[in-house]
């Protein structure tokens, strides 16, 4: 079996194709990824093959900025669509045709956000899945998406084609109340990011934090979004009650932080799963992968958005009262560490990130899906 996964080329949409992409190639099955050159190290480590296509996140970036005049801290849907699928569609379509057609695929695996790959199972002919990686997008923006892209494949002679299935890390304790599961659906246990050499092992849900005990709190703002103007105010806010350790992503250095910040210890880009053991509480921008990683191993959360689907995430947090949102422009530290003693203070947060681990375990597994998938292939 031949398996194509494609991603927008940005950490938090690939990080959590990768569990079911090792479950394919474990399985014996041929498995390539479609997207930016600067992926390359990392999937070589995994054994996966890369199809290097299109241009990295900031040049499309740029160029939807310049298309619509700018990205707004929380995107509108006309905004996000031009990001994802105009300037993504228009700058990388014929490469990624012509590297599918190369590799031949049986099945074609993209994230929510990713409009390639659809358009390469479309001209290809063959079936596609769409694998979420938080809960659902709302449908002012997926129609706007949808809009967007359906232009680009009407030129290409093709139509906007619907996934075989939308494949589901998303407990049901963090979708909205209005729900309803999407044609296809199949839940897939998601994963907190581990390397190729991390251990994989079964997540148990920390206890309460012993009295007369300093909190130990992991600071992850995802692999883009740590901002020294942002975190070192909330950092120097949390570290005299509070352990940190803080991720510093693909952009900071421990320098950047300045000095004399104690009971903080800064770590570069690691996967999430070696980082949750003994974490008490985690604070984080809300990424995706970061919040189903740390509820998966029901650890509570206080989310602080800034940008992109933090948003929808944080507000899932919130409902679900798994943890606390402090969105902008409530985003002080003093809101963030009012927030952080509110989920430390109340068992009630820590009780429904535990039944979130549940739910996320009870679904089935990567390799299970893999197996089923290609079950329905052959």
């Amino acid at each position: 079996m031949r398996i194509l996964f494609s991603s927008t080329p940005a950490h938090g949409h690939l990080l959590p194709q990768l569990p079911l992409a090792r479950a394919f190639r474990d399985r014996g099955d041929d498995v390539s990824v479609i997207s930016s050159a600067s992926f390359a190290p990392m999937l070589a480590a995994e054994r996966i093959d890369l199809l290097p296509v299109g241009p990295e996140a900031a040049e499309l970036l740029a160029e939807a900025a310049r298309r619509t005049g700018g990205v707004a801290t929380e995107p509108t849907p006309a905004a996000a669509a031009e990001f994802f699928a105009g300037a993504r569609i228009d700058l990388t379509a014929e490469e990624a045709l012509a590297a599918a057609r190369d590799f031949g695929p049986d099945l074609v695996v993209a994230e929510a956000t990713d409009y390639v790959g659809p358009l390469v199972a479309a001209v290809l002919g063959v079936p596609f899945a769409k694998l979420a990686f938080g809960p659902l997008i709302p449908a002012d923006f997926t129609d706007a998406f949808d809009a967007v892209a359906a232009s680009r494949y009407k030129e290409r002679g093709v139509e906007l084609p619907t996934p075989a299935w939308y494949l589901d890390p998303c407990p049901q304790l963090l979708q909205a109340p209005d729900w309803q599961p999407p044609r296809g659906r199949l839940p897939m246990r998601p994963q907190a990011h581990r390397g190729p050499d991390t251990p994989e092992r079964t997540p148990g849900a920390a206890g309460p934090v012993a009295e007369g005990t300093r909190v130990k709190a992991l600071v992850s703002f995802g692999t883009q979004f740590t901002d020294p103007g942002v975190l070192r105010p909330i950092i120097e806010a949390l570290a005299p009650a509070v352990d940190l350790v803080v991720t510093l992503g693909l952009t900071t250095t421990p320098a950047d932080y300045g000095t004399d910040l104690a009971h903080v210890e800064f770590t570069g880009f690691r996967p999430l799963a070696e980082l949750l053991d003994g974490v008490d509480l985690v604070i984080t921008h809300g990424g995706a992968g970061t919040t189903l990683g740390a509820l998966a191993h029901g650890l509570p959360l206080v989310v602080v958005p800034q940008g992109a689907d933090q948003f929808l995430q944080a507000a899932a947090v919130a409902r679900s009262r798994t943890g606390v949102a402090v969105p902008p422009p409530a985003a002080g530290p003093e809101a963030v560490v009012a927030a952080a003693a509110e989920v430390l203070g109340a068992p009630e947060f820590r009780g429904n990130a535990r039944r979130a681990a549940e739910q996320m375990a009870a679904m089935p597994s990567p390799r299970e899906v893999a197996d089923r998938l290609a079950s329905a292939l052959r």
